[in-house]
């Protein structure tokens, strides 16, 4: 029996692979400096949110649909809902553990052919399935299973997402900052930042709402102002507790964030890459909206971010929403 895991939204599969077919053949744009790239030769895709402010899009199956589907960056399977599973009438189903933030579960695993985002064409062998009353107001979760080798630009001030590869999204044009990443798992982690001067390993995470420490960065931070406590529902319906504590300051490269409230729990993801002994934050969806724009580029192991027009990249600290 396979093991799964499910993060904030969910991660670590152990034998999913997606295979893209038919992918968009489209020019690169000439010019690779200045403004913010036109994505009209792109596929965009315009974002929704569900309950939860996370991001959806909308995908179709097997020409049906279009079904609302969250992107996560935090997620290596892609995930669909029961409900969804039995409308489409998907069979050979595998027994497997799926492991959330606060909960381990007995499911199931289905393969899905001709998921199809925007004008891309993927077969996932082995999607888990959830129910749809934990997955807010969306039918599924897109995971890195498909998004490997692609950028995911989000775009928060025109509300757009965009999956492609980088030269069809304009490359790095219009973004201030680049901060490298390594790949572990399929995910993209920022191993030298820092948080209030301790050394945190960080993961860029668009299903999670909002920012989680794990008990290593905690002890770390014990001087730190607390906020109180709170509750984390994973996608099993689960509930895990856990302090909420002031960060001052987060730097990554030359992008600073300062003054957001972060949970600490011992969370399953943490453990299964690796990170449970040392300081360790998943990044969510709060303090990305932070920027006009992110680009995660998984290809190039790259995180690109495009700061507000009142913010320059010497200057590039960002009061989060507890105030400057």
């Amino acid at each position: 029996m396979a093991w799964h895991w499910l993060g904030t939204a969910l991660a670590l599969i152990a034998a999913s692979t997606a295979l893209a077919a038919d992918p968009a053949q489209r020019p690169a744009p000439a010019d690779e400096a200045g403004s913010p790239p036109d994505l009209s030769e792109a596929e965009i895709l315009q974002l929704q949110r569900e309950r939860y402010q996370r991001m959806t899009v909308p995908v179709t199956i097997q020409g049906q649909g279009p079904f609302r589907f969250m992107i996560d960056t935090g997620a290596q399977a892609t995930v669909l809902s029961h409900e969804l599973a039995a409308l489409l009438q998907v069979e050979n189903r595998r027994p497997v553990v799926l492991v959330g933030m606060a909960s381990r579960i007995n499911t199931e695993t289905v393969g899905i052919e001709g998921l199809m985002l925007g004008n891309r064409s993927f077969y996932i062998q082995s999607a888990p399935l959830i129910d749809a009353e934990h997955l807010g107001e969306a039918d599924g979760i897109l995971g890195l299973d498909s998004l490997q080798d692609q950028r995911v630009l989000l775009d928060f001030q025109n509300k757009q997402i965009a999956v492609a590869d980088a030269k069809e999204l304009g490359g790095n044009r219009g973004f201030e900052i680049i901060v490298r990443a390594r790949e572990r798992l399929g995910q993209l982690i920022i191993t030298r930042s820092m948080i209030d001067g301790v050394q945190t390993t960080v993961i860029v995470d668009t299903g999670a709402q909002g920012s989680i420490g794990n008990p290593a960065l905690l002890e770390r931070l014990r001087r730190k102002r607390m906020v109180g406590e709170t509750e984390l529902t994973d996608v099993n319906g689960q509930q895990l507790s856990g302090p909420v504590r002031v960060v001052g300051q987060l730097t990554m490269g030359t992008v600073q964030l300062r003054n957001f409230p972060v949970v600490f729990a011992d969370a399953p993801p943490f453990r299964v890459l690796g990170l449970h002994g040392e300081p360790a934050l998943i990044l969510g969806m709060e303090e990305l909206r932070l920027f006009r724009r992110v680009a995660i580029d998984f290809k190039s192991r790259q995180i690109l971010f495009d700061l507000p027009r009142d913010v320059t990249p010497f200057d590039s600290i960002i009061g989060a929403r507890l105030g400057a």
